[in-house]
């Protein structure tokens, strides 16, 4: 890893949590943790490129299948590969052949980039990461082999206790807010060898418990509009990604978002960060 290193290029590839989601902005669009990493890269390196190939619900065959062959072609400095998180929720999940696919991306992606960057996710603390947690910790070790195997990068999301505090993640339980995401491009940021501009490890102010009744609303709540909606994508076999095309599918110049999104975007001199606090 080169300290203070200079990107030309970057390609994310993988799903809704690389796509940005829950990072809305005021046009309705998500931005992301690889939106803002873009905006920082180009604040130091004029015509810099990039390209977001992710798509929310996708599997790790059909991130292999669509955006890797994709990303290869496109040989940017870096690319970020985040896949298989969306199998290991799947009742039915064969980690075999997840791993087989995942070592198939990294095979063809690793020798076409200056410097491919892996994840190990972060987990919302709950009942639900209990039930996967076996599978994604499986799938992380799994990880970490592929990068010392062809030289990639990890950013290990996983291991910071921040990232599983209920307050980094969206009323749908599973994506990270704003400031979650802000941390997971200054996390990447940090693994590229890059200044750092903050500890995105560091705790959030201690919580005031909610109470009771507060909690149970909030878990109706999300039953009837989060995971009612999920389970009936999955008894039909849909996804939210059906049809959806990447939003940034070609590797052009990065631009800052339009008059409707101004502040929105985390550049170098950007005021102080929004905290998850409630």
């Amino acid at each position: 890893m080169e300290m203070n290193a200079s990107y030309t290029s970057f390609v994310a590839v993988g799903d809704s949590f690389t796509e940005g989601m829950s990072d809305l902005l005021p046009d309705g669009s998500y931005r992301g943790w690889a939106d803002l990493l873009a905006a920082r890269f180009a604040a130091r390196s004029p015509g810099f490129r990039y390209a977001n190939l992710a798509v929310r619900g996708k599997l790790i065959g059909q991130i292999v299948e669509e955006q890797v062959p994709v990303a290869a072609a496109m040989t940017p400095d870096v690319v970020t590969l985040v896949g298989g998180l969306n199998d290991t929720l799947r009742p039915k999940c064969d980690m075999g052949r997840v791993r087989g696919l995942l070592e198939e991306a990294v095979e063809r992606l690793a020798p076409s980039c200056r410097q491919l960057v892996l994840m190990r996710s972060p987990g919302r603390d709950g009942p639900v990461m209990e039930r996967v947690r076996p599978r994604m910790e499986e799938l992380f070790s799994f990880v970490d082999e592929l990068a010392e195997r062809h030289g990639a990068l990890v950013v290990d999301l996983y291991a910071a206790p921040v990232l599983g505090d209920q307050r980094m993640w969206d009323v749908d339980r599973l994506h990270l807010t704003a400031e979650g995401h802000r941390r997971v491009a200054e996390a990447v940021w940090q693994t590229l060898g890059l200044a750092a501009r903050d500890d995105w490890r560091a705790e959030l102010p201690s919580a005031v418990p909610a109470r009771w009744l507060t909690r149970r609303s909030g878990d109706l709540r999300f039953a009837r509009q989060h995971l009612a909606p999920w389970v009936m994508r999955r008894l039909t076999g849909r996804s939210t990604g059906d049809g959806r095309l990447p939003k940034r599918p070609e590797l052009l110049p990065y631009e800052p978002p339009g008059p409707g999104t101004a502040g929105q975007d985390a550049g170098p001199d950007a005021g102080p960060a929004r905290r998850a606090l409630s």
